[in-house]
């Protein structure tokens, strides 16, 4: 038996899959909507390629890697093999990172299989994730914390009460798509006042990354960093008052409020 098994290696699935196959690349299946693109990955990871049904049939930790949309219709598709596995007697867990679907939805569209909910997003690919993570009551604490385990490459992870999920994974999962159009503006308004793209580009993610990393590592609350930045009278403070006229925080606000009403939509909520 295969420990962890990938169906659906898209951006999220595939971002996952890179930081199981770090630590347990002999140990991982990874089946795709197309055949090509698992191959791909999996000569990449150095894991193997097979199809849905195997890894249903095979795997310890089953990662579904598709859309809300999609979901009824998989497992559907792949309930008579987990009814044939509980049959025999075999312990799996299913680990969920559709957006907006439960637990309890996900157990009774695979028949009662144990399920573990995740919220990664796509910085996971490069160790840098956030994954938010919760279990059902069936899921043993054994379960639970070796899953976490095999996501140490992923980055940090935190447990969290599902009730917390679609909110905070507006924050930690959406968030990134908010974080790369920033960098691009702020390198655009770089390559306007006369910067070539690539070194505008550069500076704003260095800038960004740093500053993250400034954050997490001291533990300063950011808005003591960011007075730290603005010397009274001088440049950095005049641009913070150009987003305070703007109305940064408001359209920060209603952005995580669109996101978080879609995540809702997504689940028939």
């Amino acid at each position: 038996m295969n420990t962890y098994g990938f169906i659906g290696v898209g951006n999220m699935g595939g971002a996952l899959a890179r930081a199981v196959c770090r630590k347990f690349p002999r140990e991982t299946l990874l089946s795709g909507r197309t055949s090509a693109r698992a191959e791909s990955l999996a000569k990449e990871l150095g894991c193997r390629a097979s199809d849905a049904h195997t890894v249903a049939e095979s795997c310890r930790y089953i990662f579904l890697g598709v859309k809300p949309q999609t979901m009824p219709e998989l497992l559907s598709d792949l309930s008579p093999v987990f009814a044939a596995r509980i049959k025999r007697g075999e312990r799996f867990v299913l680990v969920s990172m559709a957006a907006g679907l439960t637990m309890n939805t996900i157990s009774a569209l695979s028949g009662g299989v144990p399920v573990i909910r995740i919220m990664p997003n796509t910085p996971v690919a490069v160790g840098a994730g956030m994954t938010l993570a919760c279990a059902d009551p069936s899921v043993t604490e054994e379960e639970f914390s070796e899953l976490l385990s095999a996501l140490e490459y992923a980055g940090r992870t935190d447990r969290i009460d599902e009730r917390d999920m679609d909110a905070a994974s507006v924050v930690a999962g959406c968030s990134p798509a908010y974080m790369f159009r920033f960098v691009k503006a702020l390198a655009d308004a770089g390559t306007a006042l006369g910067l070539s793209a690539e070194k505008a580009l550069t500076y704003a993610e260095q800038s960004m990354f740093g500053s993250a990393k400034l954050a997490l590592e001291t533990g300063t609350p950011p808005d003591e960093l960011e007075t730290a930045v603005c010397s009274p009278g001088g440049s950095t403070i005049e641009g913070i008052k150009s987003f305070e006229r703007a109305e940064l925080d408001r359209i920060v606000k209603e952005a995580a409020s669109a996101s978080y009403k879609r995540t809702k939509e997504l689940a028939g909520k």
